[in-house]
């Protein structure tokens, strides 16, 4: 997991991953000042989960972050884990859906929705 003083907060989002994001929002007639939401939270086969979703706003506490044209907000118990992450999106005939790349993962389930830190 990296560390809160000496990592900076890095997450790259994919072309592909960006231009699903900004499709999602514009056919849910979400305003262009809302972000996307990223986090973890406890749960799943390997002990975190990721959550994505759309907020209007940041909270105070969040990192906001600028990547391809998508603002994206993280809370500060999240950050940690999520350093260095990429978000892409497969949209094949048997995996369809937004993936998660963690550096911060030592070890992943199956479905790659979950990890552990």
């Amino acid at each position: 997991m990296a560390d809160l003083e000496t990592a900076q907060l890095e997450i790259n989002i994919s072309d592909k991953a960006a231009q699903e994001i900004k499709k999602v929002m514009a056919e849910n007639n979400i305003p262009q000042s809302a972000g996307l939401r990223m986090g973890v939270k406890g749960g799943g086969c390997s002990g975190f989960s990721y959550m994505l979703g759309f907020d209007e706003n940041s909270r105070e506490t969040d990192k906001v972050i600028e990547a391809k044209g998508v603002r994206v907000f993280i809370d500060e118990k999240s950050f940690p884990y999520l350093a260095g992450i990429t978000l892409d999106y497969q949209d094949g005939l048997t995996d369809k859906g937004f993936t998660f790349d963690n550096p911060n993962a030592t070890r992943t389930c199956g479905c790659g929705h979950s990890f552990s830190a």
